[in-house]
């Protein structure tokens, strides 16, 4: 097997900079540090791109050259970003560099010597849809009714269950009892189909996403002429966001970084990304896996003011000792107001505090309406927020995601609600036929039309129709089991209509046969079974069904941005993991409750520390005005009944780091 380096321009050609006068002093002394492991801990705002652009020019002043770097990122766009900053620099093209994300880099290499480990170099890659349609047929030639209960995972669940344990390397049945309990029952049917799944691929000469890294690793451990070049090449190994890394992807950074000249570029007190494989022990241990690591800290924060700064130094402060990187950040600013904290009666008068306080900046502050952002933990919470700022007419962005009411499994819920109210409702009872086996929009009219038929022929009520034989005929045999279920749902669902509230109907359609769906259809089944529960709250408003529905519609017409421009000034909502890497002017971060943030999972299970690091990173995105709000009332009751308690994440910080805003206080404003 042959290895040869590209053709690189002599590091003569590399123009003088002047590292001292561009860059602060911890900036500095990261870029220019000796080779050798090296972990950069970045804090919030403090310049990590601009430390990692620097680092590869500072590099090539001293005579290494593009080819003997490695540049690994999470995105493309981030690679392309700070490679074209190094071409500003250096006048060093980016297509010297190996540089991208780990996926990127790993195809890269597979299509240069996958054939060391068995790889055809002609394999082609499947996207997701086809990977689990693969996935699909290898179950049903070991088990053809697996698929059958509804409760067990689908394709696309299956497959992000074996996905998972490959990137975090657990087993498939230790994976399941980490992050998947509601499938416990058959974890350990689960890796015979893994094993089952890679097989079939091996045959069709193709891979998955997850093969590009799996694959990596296995020629780097199994092929030690590549290893070894791999590690002679790369001189230096450069990663950005590395507490986002996995198993696997320290795993290959490890690996071709045995030399140890490794700058890991990070933060632990960011890692919020466990549920996607990202292991917090990565950064942790880095220092222990490469020993004599030098550790630096960039702690000169561009971003926020000091008060806000103050805050979240008080969230690093109650982390537990010895299981995070002390580290403190500095204002570069001038001094602004302290952050607020705001205790609202419930999650409505906590939106409507939103909406006055937002119109008053943005009207007489001149505040962009795109500098304001609303956070928050998961998507139920922000439901009163969006029906406030839509009825005030504040455009608004939701940036991950869609709207509550506009959710895939709140508008099947609500279309089996409608169905059940009004039988007549075609378009609502396709929606959730369809969700049988083998049930298509024609398949849903005919046994639409066979019930219809039969009430009438019987004078029967609708849903008792739909028990009936010759309905039941129409069915699809795949779909007959699923039916019956269904059909004893929606009567049940029925008789809460009939004696009981709008709320008490909704909890009666998700503990029926769309709650058994949801947990077969969806990986994140616990979250989505979350916000289905939040509409009960929602639903208790209501004494009729028929105004609970209807306002439902018109809060979807009040509430959708299909006509608003992306370029339009808007207030931007968006989750805080959707959040980081960005910043805002000011930053509202609502349903600061106990059970809401931290949720109650988290605390239930005794963990909440990466928690408190979402926090961290939510708190920090704001560049002038903080408002942390809580409502005091519970939308829906929890363990402690009616009323919240506001988050320990408060309750942990000092009261020199806020001020307290009272509601009433907004007719001054």
């Amino acid at each position: 097997m042959e290895f040869a380096l590209d053709s690189v321009p002599s590091p003569d050609s590399v123009p003088q900079i002047d590292f001292k006068a561009q860059l602060n002093e911890d900036q500095y002394l990261s870029v220019t540090a000796e080779p050798g492991p090296l972990l950069v801990l970045a804090g919030a705002g403090s310049g990590k791109t601009r430390t990692l652009t620097y680092r590869v020019a500072w590099l090539l002043s001293q005579g290494v050259r593009p080819g003997e770097i490695l540049l690994l990122t999470f995105t493309n766009k981030a690679a392309k970003e700070m490679l074209h900053r190094v071409q500003e620099l250096t006048g060093i093209e980016p297509k010297r560099f190996w540089g991208g994300t780990f996926h990127s880099i790993g195809h890269r290499a597979l299509r240069m010597y996958g054939e060391a480990i068995g790889l055809a170099r002609t394999f082609t890659i499947l996207d997701a849809e086809e990977a689990e349609r693969l996935l699909k047929q290898v179950v049903e030639s070991q088990d053809k009714l697996f698929f059958k209960d509804k409760t067990r995972p689908r394709p696309g669940p299956l497959f992000g269950i074996i996905s998972l344990a490959r990137n975090t390397q657990l087993t498939v049945e230790a994976t399941v009892e980490k992050y998947f309990p509601h499938y416990a029952e058959i974890s350990d049917r689960l890796p015979a189909f893994a094993k089952a799944y890679d097989l079939r691929k091996r045959e069709q000469k193709v891979c998955d996403y997850d093969d590009l890294l799996e694959h990596w690793l296995a020629l780097l451990r199994q092929a030690p002429d590549v290893a070894e070049y791999f590690t002679s090449r790369f001189r230096h190994v450069l990663v950005d966001e590395y507490q986002d890394t996995n198993t696997l992807q320290a795993q290959i950074v490890d690996t071709i970084g045995s030399h140890h000249r490794i700058m890991a570029v990070g933060d632990d007190a960011q890692c919020i990304y466990s549920w996607r494989g990202a292991n917090f022990e990565n950064i942790m241990s880095f220092p222990d896996r490469h020993p004599g690591t030098a550790i630096h800290r960039i702690e000169t924060n561009y971003r926020s003011t000091p008060e806000i700064l103050n805050l979240a130094n008080g969230v690093l402060m109650a982390q537990p000792k010895g299981r995070h990187f002390d580290k403190e950040l500095r204002a570069a600013r001038g001094h602004m107001e302290k952050p607020y904290v705001v205790q609202a009666m419930d999650d409505r008068e906590q939106a409507e505090f939103i909406v006055k306080r937002a119109r008053s900046l943005h009207e007489d502050e001149g505040v962009s309406l795109s500098s304001i952002a609303v956070l928050y933990r998961s998507h139920f919470i922000a439901v009163e927020t969006q029906i406030a700022l839509a009825r005030a007419g504040i455009p608004y962005h939701i940036t991950s995601g869609v709207k509550f009411f506009e959710r895939q499994h709140i508008r099947d819920l609500v279309a089996l609600l409608r169905f059940v109210y009004n039988p007549s409702d075609s378009q609502a009872w396709e929606r959730i036929a369809v969700l049988l086996p083998k049930v298509g929009e024609k398949g849903a009219q005919k046994i639409h039309a066979a019930a219809l038929g039969h009430a009438k022929d019987f004078q029967k009520d609708f849903i008792d129709a739909l028990r009936a034989e010759d309905v039941r005929a129409r069915v699809a045999k795949d779909a007959k089991e699923d039916w019956d279920d269904l059909v004893v749902s929606l009567g049940q669902v029925s008789e809460a209509m009939r004696t009981g509230t709008p709320s008490g109907a909704v909890e009666t359609a998700i503990d029926g046969w769309y709650g058994d769906y949801l947990k077969g259809a969806y990986t994140d089944y616990t979250d989505r079974l979350e916000e289905l529960k939040a509409l009960v709250g929602f639903a208790q408003r209501f004494e009729e069904t028929q105004d609970f529905l209807a306002q439902i519609l018109l809060l979807n017409s009040e509430t959708s941005d299909r006509h608003v421009d992306p370029e339009t000034d808007a207030i931007k909502l968006t989750t805080v993991h959707q959040a980081k890497g960005l910043e805002y002017d000011v930053v509202f971060l609502i349903g600061l409750a106990d059970g809401q943030f931290p949720g109650r999972r988290s605390i239930e299970a005794g963990d909440v520390e990466e928690e408190r690091r979402l926090f961290y990173v939510a708190v920090t995105r704001a560049r002038n005005e903080l408002y942390l709000c809580y409502p005091k009332i519970a939308s829906r009751p929890g363990p402690g009944g009616m009323m919240n308690t506001p988050s320990r994440f408060l309750q942990e910080l000092s009261p020199d780091l806020y001020q307290q805003l009272k509601i009433k206080r907004l007719q001054a404003w």
